[in-house]
């Protein structure tokens, strides 16, 4: 990846550690940034220190581990390097609201875990793509990141190449209008063949102004949850905002924590409609070229 290269380094170290002692000072020399640089850049990112992000996932997987498992909770934090259970329940109750044990047995009532993992009724998010009969899509509660859930979408049958599904949102661009903005989400893939995520800014018109699906930085093959985001400009003749996860060809993907920001002219741009994604000059004037 070229886009945040020390975000998305550090957040795959942490995901393939998770239950390590993770400490700050094994940072730089495993993912080759100095500690100032990553503390900075991550939080300018991700809107999270370092810490704070690692209690999150920690909790997360511990919740994971709540639903999925028969492990005690003792065994639980001790796996997750808690100190004792009386502080992983603090922690916990401070995310979750109740402590872990309440949320083991209420969430296994709730859900009726014994059946099927996935639901097809997500609030705002729609199917569409090339051939969207070929592609379904959920929410997936013992796949996330943060939270409970997780979006994910995945093909259903054999895709043909260059088909493609993507579950998506649209809104009304005004609130953004003559701004920078900052979509940023966190993936985990499986199988893909290609995937990321994607925003598009239209006029009134209809025509795309700015546009990024990350084909420059697409996600293949299976990968931990990262953090991914894209960076575009709203003009003022913009009408509507269009963004969502872009599944191309096979596999599955999970999407979860997507957030919209201002940003400043200080983060660069990622629009692929700008003058310096396009080539310097016309080629193949007279088709002889294979």
């Amino acid at each position: 990846m070229v886009y945040s290269e020390a975000t998305q380094q550090l957040i795959l170290y942490i995901e393939n550690h998770i239950t390590d002692d993770l400490q700050l000072k094994q940072f730089p020399s495993v993912v080759g940034y100095s500690k100032y640089h990553l503390l900075r850049v991550f939080k300018q990112e991700t809107g999270l220190t370092i810490g704070e992000y690692i209690r999150l996932r920690c909790l997360a997987t511990a919740a994971m581990f709540l639903l999925h498992s028969d492990e005690t909770i003792i065994t639980i934090a001790f796996m997750l390097q808690f100190q004792s259970q009386e502080a992983f329940t603090r922690a916990f109750k401070e995310v979750y609201t109740m402590p872990p044990g309440k949320y083991r047995k209420m969430m296994r009532s709730i859900g009726g875990m014994e059946e099927s993992n996935m639901s097809n009724k997500v609030k705002g998010w729609f199917l569409s793509g090339s051939h969207p009969a070929n592609y379904a899509f959920g929410v997936d509660d013992q796949v996330f990141h943060l939270g409970t859930k997780s979006g994910v979408l995945f093909s259903t049958g054999d895709v043909g190449e260059g088909q493609f599904g993507t579950i998506m949102q649209s809104f009304q661009a005004d609130i953004y209008k003559g701004k920078r903005i900052k979509l940023s989400c966190y993936l985990k893939t499986e199988q893909v063949d290609k995937c990321g995520a994607w925003c598009r800014i239209d006029n009134a018109s209809g025509d795309t102004i700015q546009f990024d699906n990350m084909d420059n930085r697409s996600i293949t093959g299976t990968t931990e949850w990262n953090y991914y985001s894209i960076v575009l400009d709203v003009p003022v003749q913009s009408t509507s905002i269009h963004f969502g996860v872009l599944l191309v060809g096979n596999g599955k993907v999970w999407a979860d924590g997507f957030r919209f920001e201002e940003v400043d002219d200080s983060v660069p741009s990622t629009n692929m409609m700008a003058t310096e994604f396009l080539p310097t000059q016309p080629v193949n004037l007279d088709f002889n070229e294979e």
